[in-house]
């Protein structure tokens, strides 16, 4: 259906299981931290890197809250569905401020049932059951510019 369309270029060959991951991290961090969704992201096959701007370093235990809860939606088996708007209209909740200047006139918004919504043109797994499992490598913590990093991989079941 995307080549119905015409978007900006694309120069990422995302592996889906761990991109689609990255957007569940997002939107579970933007809910446990009240942070925006990542701006310094670095996803592959063997090990992503993304980080986040809060404004106090998690602990331990909530480290492994990150990890279960990320386990928890990907077994909730959540439909991965996309949907075609126009630039100017965009559906409430989308931010326009994070859409490159050269934006195509169609958007594709990628939803994961009712838990995220966002524009992305990457490449996406069907339903979160596919992603496999989460698992959590490390953390880092920049105290001069509140910048927490995760460490993670998906391991197919």
């Amino acid at each position: 259906m995307d080549s119905d369309y015409s978007f900006n270029e694309h120069n990422k060959d995302e592996f889906p299981p761990a991109h689609t991951a990255e957007h569940l991290l997002n939107q579970l961090m933007v809910r446990m931290f009240g942070c925006e969704r990542s701006r310094n992201a670095h996803i592959e096959r063997k090990k992503s890197k993304i980080s986040y701007i809060l404004e106090s370093k998690p602990d331990r235990r909530a480290e492994r809250d990150i990890e279960q809860q990320m386990n928890e939606l990907i077994d909730a088996d959540m439909p991965v569905t996309f949907e075609y708007v126009d630039r100017y209209n965009l559906p409430e909740g989308i931010d326009a401020d994070r859409l490159p200047d050269d934006v195509s006139d169609t958007i594709r918004i990628v939803r994961i049932g009712d838990y995220d919504v966002c524009p992305c043109i990457g490449k996406h797994v069907r339903s979160t059951s596919q992603i496999g499992r989460f698992e959590m490598l490390g953390t880092n913590w920049d105290e001069s510019t509140h910048n927490f990093r995760i460490r993670y991989k998906v391991i197919a079941k």
